[in-house]
């Protein structure tokens, strides 16, 4: 039985969550629900998320948000928004996955990154993708599982292996067999050059990906599939299909070239949105697909910081120092500055614009003064220094920043939006809906089913009111700040150079 209705069912495959929330036309949410994904750590820099655990609980979050809103007979179409570069490999046949999926945050390639980048290959693979060589994207952790998982490679003999990031394997779950990837998530590859429309065979055979395994490259928004009955008692069209950075640069209406946001979720990502102008780098940032609608590409410039929340969470969960996130606001108001304690968040390697992932994360400026408070907010400031990183370097790009536009679940933090303001020495703005990746792949989803004609009426009636926050830091203190940042930061790269030689 096929639905019909105006509602939009967005189901949001995050790295730490799960979750299904169900939008209004005018961009309300009628019901949320959600759910943790665990977090499987094999070795150190090693990060995996199990794939049938993410099908299963994203479908009891979609069930339950139908539950709550009404039922799946009102619901137009489904959107789906999902964390990049996590690879899943998965039979055909069986549809069940062949290994724990391997995460964006997964380090494991590191020596193949650096072997291919003294192979001198580098600079091309970056003129065709936008896309340095490190383990943060796809095709090293597709060529990691060819050659270390035996089912995968006896699948990919069969003709039965499947690849594909998270959006794909959601897709292929609730539709029973439909292997689609939309041009943003495509484009985090290392396998789609930013001008073609489909996989590239060059950028396949240098990293060894059959692409029988691939899926279909599609728009990010159409009727890509219909899911089964099965799940939901309807025939639901899924009609949006969006990486989570690039739904969250749609949701917040950054439509024209030079819009930029940047989302604090997990990490941290930076899109300036670049027009139809393929985005060429000399300064290590990533050019990239920001949507596709009608095989027309619109691209985006993006800056990306591994650890943003995720400091937070280790925070409370390895050191216990905070017993929520909620906390940290609190404490970093009760102090007046964070007592000369800088962090730098290298858990997992440096991400743009310094792309070092042999990094490791550390704590300088520590003194018998030095408590959890003090501890908490250099975490906080810490997302303002990387940020001003990636301003400089988005500046020397030819794409400075005028305004930035916040999200993410950090965003909700009254201090650290100030502090953004404060140390970018720029206005910023927050939307009181901060969960944009969600309400970006709804407007996605709108366009695709014809609730919308363009993103640009979707923007208009489903973006609500935002909040300004304005400089207000005094230039010797910003200097200072960033100061003891820049010092903190060299000490982590010269040491991890180091450490990288032995």
């Amino acid at each position: 039985m096929a639905s019909s209705g105006e509602t939009i069912l967005v189901l949001d495959a995050g790295t730490t969550s799960t979750r299904a929330m169900l939008f209004a036309p005018d961009g309300s949410v009628l019901a949320t629900a959600q759910r943790p994904i665990g977090q499987h750590y094999p070795q150190p820099g090693w990060v995996e998320h199990d794939a049938a655990e993410i099908w299963r609980e994203t479908l009891a979050c979609a069930r339950r948000a139908l539950e709550i809103g009404g039922g799946a007979r009102n619901v137009a179409a489904i959107g789906i928004t999902n964390q990049r570069e996590t690879v899943v490999a998965w039979d055909r046949q069986t549809g069940e996955p062949l290994h724990r999926a391997i995460v964006w945050q997964d380090r494991r390639t590191a020596d193949t990154c650096l072997a291919l980048r003294v192979s001198g290959v580098e600079a091309d693979v970056q003129a065709r993708t936008g896309l340095l060589l490190d383990p943060y994207f796809s095709a090293t952790k597709m060529r990691w599982l060819l050659d270390h998982v035996p089912a995968v490679r006896e699948a990919a003999a069969t003709g039965r292996l499947a690849f594909g990031t998270i959006e794909s394997w959601l897709t292929f779950k609730l539709t029973g067999g439909a292997h689609v990837s939309d041009a943003s998530n495509a484009s985090r590859t290392s396998l789609l050059a930013l001008t073609g429309t489909t996989w590239d065979d060059g950028l396949c055979d240098l990293f060894g990906i059959p692409r029988a395994a691939l899926p279909e490259v599609t728009d990010n928004a159409g009727n890509f599939a219909t899911c089964l009955p099965e799940w939901f008692g309807h025939r639901l069209p899924i009609a949006g299909l969006a990486g989570d950075q690039q739904a969250a640069t749609i949701g917040q209406a950054c439509l024209a070239p030079g819009e930029t946001k940047a989302t604090f979720g997990t990490g941290a990502f930076v899109l300036a949105n670049r027009g139809q102008t393929v985005p060429r780098s000399r300064h290590r940032l990533l050019g990239t697909v920001l949507y596709q609608l009608q095989g027309v590409r619109t691209y985006a410039l993006e800056g990306s910081v591994f650890v943003a929340g995720s400091l937070v969470q280790w925070l409370r969960d390895s050191l216990g120092i905070v017993a929520s996130a909620a906390e940290t606001e609190a404490l970093a108001r009760s102090v007046n500055d964070s007592g000369g304690v800088v962090i730098v968040p290298a858990h997992v390697g440096l991400g743009a614009p310094h792309w070092q992932p042999e990094a490791r994360a550390a704590i300088t400026g520590l003194s018998f003064a030095s408590g959890r408070a003090q501890l908490v907010r250099a975490a906080l400031e810490a997302m303002a220094c990387q940020t001003q990183d990636l301003a400089e370097a988005f500046a020397a790009d030819g794409a400075a920043w005028t305004r930035l536009r916040l999200d993410g679940g950090m965003s909700a933090n009254d201090w650290i939006a100030q502090d953004l303001a404060d140390m970018l020495n720029l206005p910023v703005e927050r939307p009181d809906f901060v969960e944009t990746t969600a309400l970006g792949a709804a407007m996605l989803a709108g366009v695709g089913c014809g609730l919308f004609a363009t993103l640009g009426d979707a923007a208009s009636a489903m973006r609500g009111p935002v909040r300004h926050f304005s400089p207000e830091m005094d230039p010797i203190t910003r200097s200072a700040r960033m100061g003891a940042w820049h010092r903190a930061l060299a000490a982590v790269r010269q040491f991890s150079g180091k450490s990288a030689e032995t």
